[in-house]
């Protein structure tokens, strides 16, 4: 869709499932069971949803899904259905990977950084070999220094392959990448998590990464258990709703199965809901 003179389209990379209970933290499985039914192994379907921003002759890819290298047992143990895959999504749009020119990530978690890389002639080397890759600084340096609690979430293959050959631009807090697409830091999730906002003309969307990663997370307390700053998730999502409403955001979902983007309205009893955008 045009937002301005730009333009947005939603790619994906497929879907796979997560734990239910530690998507939605401390919210009881009686509520959030309702919206996400879960499998017999608990796990709630989610989708792997990129977004690709045209810009003044540029392509700009932000997240870029689980990619091509996981194994047998870990596509059973997170149910990956990459139907389409990413590369089959961005040829929809008639690109080729050799025609994006950045890749913006939100943060290094293997669901969103897993297709920076693939293998190539026994080697693990960037799949977008003309790009820029954009992340925070300091996210990428708690992903190479990453501890119990968050080593599971942070793949070495999906971003140190992309620093041996010096495609990384690290950011130091918000910043404008290109004209019309700048990255807003967010915390919450993780220390230097970022949210994407593309602006042009009178018209704002916002690609929420994990700060809001469903709408079935619009309500505040229904903050993911692996957000490892739970409070700063909840103030982010406050301020962001509030501006969003009464400025007219569009919103874009990364891991709504069902819902790319929407504009989120206030119900009699001021809660917000989406109302979604196909």
């Amino acid at each position: 869709m045009r937002l301005g003179k730009l333009e947005i389209y939603p790619v994906t990379d497929g879907r796979f499932r997560l734990d239910g209970g530690a998507m939605f933290g401390v919210v009881p499985k009686v509520l959030w069971e309702k919206c996400c039914p879960a499998d017999e192994k608990n796990r709630i379907q989610l989708g792997l949803n990129c977004l690709l921003i045209r810009a003044q002759g540029k392509n700009i890819l932000v997240d870029t899904g689980l990619g091509s290298k996981v194994d047998p047992k870990f596509q059973d143990r997170f149910a990956v259905e990459r139907r389409p895959p990413l590369d089959d999504s961005l040829k929809k749009a008639g690109l080729a990977v050799e025609d994006v020119h950045m890749v913006i990530n939100t943060h290094l978690h293997f669901d969103h950084c897993g297709g920076n890389t693939h293998r190539e002639n026994g080697q693990v080397v960037p799949a977008f070999p003309k790009a820029k890759y954009f992340v925070q600084r300091g996210e990428y340096e708690d992903a190479v220094r990453a501890n119990e609690r968050t080593r599971a979430s942070y793949l070495k293959e999906n971003f140190t392959p992309v620093a041996h050959v010096n495609l990384w631009e690290f950011l130091d807090g918000d910043t404008e990448i290109f004209p019309g697409v700048s990255v807003v830091v967010t915390g919450g999730h993780t220390a230097h998590h970022q949210a994407v906002k593309i602006q042009s003309e009178d018209k704002t969307a916002l690609y929420l990464g994990d700060l809001i990663p469903t709408v079935s997370h619009l309500p505040l307390p229904y903050v993911m258990g692996y957000d490892l700053y739970p409070l700063q998730t909840l103030e982010a999502k406050r301020g962001i709703l509030d501006r969003a409403f009464e400025e007219k955001w569009l919103l874009v979902f990364e891991h709504d199965p069902k819902v790319q983007m929407g504009y989120v309205k206030k119900d009699i009893e001021g809660k917000y809901y989406l109302e979604e955008v196909r």
